[in-house]
């Protein structure tokens, strides 16, 4: 199996009249989700499945890097991926998916480096920063991969 995980892109700041769930992506973090997903098209990250956080930054991020992945797939709402989410049942949800699944899944911190770290089985798990995706085979870490970097950064013990 394959997670990707993704920390959304900038979003607007909150304010009293915008409260936090309802943040959107600014233009400048519309075009990092973009970017990111042209940038994972190119390394065979074929998607089966995409939940997201509930959130309107995250929900925007996940849309636009389907776009920018050109895949035509779903981008369903997952609430345990929200800032207050219950992570754990995430994973148990993650592990119950056929082997053969790709999954991404669409955050925030420190939300997203808890979910790597009950994956990898590693509490030191780094922290993701804004639009940048991890990829975990079989439970492995295998690279990191931010929106405006040329190539993935080979993370994990085997690389």
């Amino acid at each position: 199996m394959q997670v990707f995980l993704i920390r959304h892109a900038h979003a607007t700041d909150e304010t009293l009249v915008l409260g936090d769930p309802l943040r959107p992506l600014t233009a400048q973090g519309r075009v990092q989700a973009r970017k990111l997903g042209e940038k994972l098209r190119w390394y065979d990250c074929g998607i089966t499945h995409v939940w997201t956080s509930p959130l309107v930054r995250a929900v925007q991020t996940a849309e636009l890097v389907v776009a920018g992945l050109d895949h035509d797939i779903t981008v369903d709402i997952a609430p345990d991926l929200a800032p207050e989410g219950a992570q754990k049942d995430l994973v148990a949800r993650v592990r119950k998916l056929p082997a053969d699944s790709s999954i991404m899944l669409v955050g925030h911190e420190p939300g997203m480096s808890h979910n790597g770290a009950l994956i990898v089985g590693d509490t030191s798990f780094p922290p993701l920063g804004k639009a940048e995706a991890v990829r975990i085979v079989d439970g492995k870490l295998r690279w990191r991969f931010a929106w405006d970097a040329e190539a993935p950064t080979p993370r994990g013990p085997d690389l």
